[in-house]
């Protein structure tokens, strides 16, 4: 079963994407480098709860 997540920037702008993740197969936290509006660059993205 794939459980909704939420991608929280770590440079703290407030900024998430939403995506899906399978539990089973990934148990540890995701964390991506994706694309920033805020800054105009890559940071990292963080797995959260989505609330």
């Amino acid at each position: 079963m794939r459980d909704k997540i939420k991608l929280v920037c770590e440079e703290g702008t407030g900024e998430y994407y939403t995506t899906t993740k399978n539990k089973k197969n990934t148990p540890e936290k995701m964390r991506f480098k994706k694309y920033s509006r805020k800054l105009r660059k890559h940071v990292w993205f963080k797995e959260d709860k989505i609330k």
